[in-house]
């Protein structure tokens, strides 16, 4: 099929700021592209060339939608998988498939995926509603503390929380959750898989993800991750089972955890270009926007290779700010070495809200982390006074 300067129409569901990175790619081999997202003021909705507003989580919305496209996938997991189930039965191609998102979508489904498929992961409970969990405990079959989290809906950090005490419960919604052995572990790594319907493989190399200890949201992305070479073989070794697994088309986030004993377990799994992988626009050979491109068009993989190393610094809203957006400083940060910001096209602040992401690009990935620590200091997401 011709996909380039043709009547090919690729379908995006989700016109958040991933969706926006993904058209970096379209436009450049002028691929036509459909967005549907609920917000009229969606990031993708400038890059595009057709922009509809619609409730991702409708079936009809969805399905009327998929039957104008050749292609359809998605930048969001929230999606309505019966009516992307139809379209595949319809004939419309769905990459990642609808049976791969089914799984993800549930954290306890995914769970269970991981169990059966032999593949490491935390020890868990699943429950009905939170409600459920203190009778648990009561009886001995769960022990404090441990990693609560919402079955389905959470992201960016929401959904999920460390709970200590009976008391944190209190704090939490009743909905159908797990809770998760909490495990020591030393590092946060991912691996983004890439796999065209063809069958073609590649891994992007390991990298280590520092988090806020308050807002559960990734700071720092590091790649290379600072870690022994043995280390990173597992991390690539489990990302690939775990890849196999799913048999999916498309790109395949999956999140780590390096132990104490540097064993390596799965964390989640994400379907899609993923936060780990911003850095792979300056820092890489192929970014993760354009090689998901060539998955799910069946083209062939890009070098996964990185050029020079890259640390990826997350843009959130400032606490007590919620308004008209300010990128306080901005100016500064770009007069230094390396320094790329990307700016996702959100009107509107709020504390923690992701805004944009800052990738520094260096030979030396310690002068990258180095020169990351002053872009964090410097930058502010602030609203009007």
């Amino acid at each position: 099929m011709n996909y380039f300067s043709s009547n090919f129409k690729l379908g995006i569901l989700g016109g958040g700021q991933l969706g926006k990175m993904l058209l970096y790619d379209t436009r450049k081999y002028d691929i036509y592209t459909c967005v549907l997202d609920p917000s009229e003021e969606a990031p993708s909705r400038m890059a595009c060339n057709e922009f509809t507003v619609g409730d991702l989580m409708d079936y009809n919305t969805v399905l009327n939608f998929g039957k104008q496209v050749d292609v359809l996938t998605f930048e969001i997991e929230n999606v309505n998988v019966d009516a992307l189930e139809t379209l595949e039965d319809e004939g419309v191609k769905v990459f990642p498939s609808s049976k791969t998102l089914r799984t993800i979508q549930n954290k306890g489904t995914q769970k269970l995926f991981y169990r059966d498929n032999k593949i490491p992961t935390a020890d868990f409970s699943r429950f009905a509603h939170t409600s459920e969990i203190k009778d648990a405990i009561k009886n001995g079959g769960l022990k404090l503390p441990f990693v609560w989290k919402s079955a389905r809906f959470g992201y960016d950090g929401q959904g999920v929380k460390v709970v200590r005490t009976l008391d944190d419960l209190n704090e939490l919604p009743n909905v159908e959750c797990i809770a998760e052995n909490l495990i020591p572990f030393k590092n946060e790594l991912a691996v983004i898989v890439a796999r065209n319907e063809k069958g073609d493989v590649r891994t992007y190399p390991v990298v280590e993800m520092e988090f806020h200890p308050e807002a559960n949201q990734v700071e720092y992305v590091i790649c290379p991750a600072r870690i022994t070479e043995d280390v990173s073989k597992k991390a690539e070794l489990v990302a690939l089972r775990t890849a196999n697994a799913f048999k999916h088309v498309g790109l395949l986030a999956v999140e780590m955890f390096q132990t104490k004993d540097d064993e390596i377990i799965v964390n989640e799994s994400a379907p899609r270009p993923h936060n780990s992988g911003h850095y792979s626009i300056e820092a890489s050979y192929t970014s993760q926007f354009e090689q998901h491109l060539r998955c799910i068009l069946n083209l062939p993989l890009g070098n996964t290779d990185s050029k020079v190393a890259g640390v990826m610094v997350n843009l959130v809203g400032a606490d007590n700010h919620t308004g008209n957006v300010v990128y306080k400083n901005i100016e500064e940060i770009m007069a230094m070495e390396g320094v790329t910001p990307h700016i996702y096209g959100k009107k509107q602040t709020r504390p923690f809200r992701k805004m944009g992401h800052v990738t520094i690009v260096n030979k030396d990935v310690s002068k990258a982390r180095e020169i990351a620590e002053k872009v964090k200091q410097n930058i502010e997401v602030i609203s009007e006074k």
